[in-house]
């Protein structure tokens, strides 16, 4: 008799061998909790740091990188490690909720194009090439300085220019579910539109609802640090990243590379590990993609 045959307990203690059986999902779990966990991390670091290292201390300004400032100080003495994880959360904060918003958007939209016949279909898609075709970046400035700028204005740029492309792959997923034979035969015993809506294609498009939500956070955070770099977001007053790169510039030409060097880096850090923890959600959701 094989060994394996007599030892049933031995696949759940070998995870060598699970991991090198070609199921991706494992190693995509172990992933993305690290990942969720180093965030948990980050909010709960930005919350409980004291606000003293954003006074100013002019007997500590212009300090390199050393021991007692990993991130060096600025031209004010201020901490710049407390800056940066301060600037993160906020920045994180509001990409989050203006991705949040423009991912409903999408949904909203994707199922109205798909269900509820040829001139909302027509509308939606308008809609969403009119968008696409104006500059991203132009339609952001426009957006954010007609709302007057600061947080709102950002949210509300982001939000309004970000939906088209999780649009365009919701209402493809919902157009192809229409004739399954799953929901045909729903058609035939009687059931209504919302019905089929809620019970057979939503359930479907919720992978990549879920997917395309967490891909959209990087693009929304970068566009949060650009628009407040520009001088469309947040106020000065108000650490973020973006803020912490735009005051750098005029030091640079001094030698001063650690006040945007640092941030910067813990920007593109950050936005990775949304892109990695992106593809980690669909290894997982997807089983045709977790065996590849």
């Amino acid at each position: 008799m094989n060994t394996q045959e007599m030892n049933p307990a031995q696949p759940f203690f070998n995870l060598s061998a699970r991991w090198q059986s070609g199921d991706k999902r494992q190693p995509a779990c172990l992933s993305a909790g690290c990942i969720a966990l180093f965030f948990l991390l980050l909010f709960a670091a930005g919350y409980f740091m004291n606000d003293t290292g954003l006074a100013v201390d002019f007997l500590n300004k212009k300090i390199a990188p050393s021991l007692h400032y990993p991130f060096g100080t600025d031209w004010l003495g201020r901490d710049m490690l407390v800056r940066t994880v301060k600037g993160l959360c906020r920045s994180l904060g509001i990409g989050l909720l203006a991705a949040f918003c423009s991912s409903i958007i999408s949904i909203a939209l994707g199922i109205m194009a798909a269900t509820l016949g040829r001139k909302v279909d027509l509308v939606v898609s308008t809609l969403v090439n009119l968008v696409m075709a104006t500059p991203h970046l132009v339609l952001l400035i426009l957006i954010s300085f007609a709302c007057g700028g600061g947080a709102t204005g950002v949210i509300i740029a982001v939000t309004v220019s970000h939906w088209p492309n999780l649009t365009r792959i919701i209402r493809a997923e919902i157009l192809q579910l229409r004739e399954s034979d799953f929901v045909l035969l729903s058609q035939r015993f009687g059931k209504t539109p919302v019905w089929i809506a809620r019970h057979h294609m939503l359930p479907h498009v919720l992978p990549q609802f879920v997917i395309g939500l967490i891909l959209m956070f990087p693009h929304a955070i970068l566009h949060e640090a650009g628009l407040t770099f520009l001088g469309f977001g947040l106020a000065p007053h108000q650490p973020s990243i973006g803020i912490l790169l735009a005051e750098s510039m005029r030091h640079l030409s001094t030698g001063y590379w650690w006040l945007a060097i640092l941030p910067g880096i813990s920007l593109v850090f950050t936005v990775k590990l949304f892109d990695i923890l992106g593809n980690n959600f669909r290894t997982i959701l997807e089983p045709r993609t977790s065996q590849e």
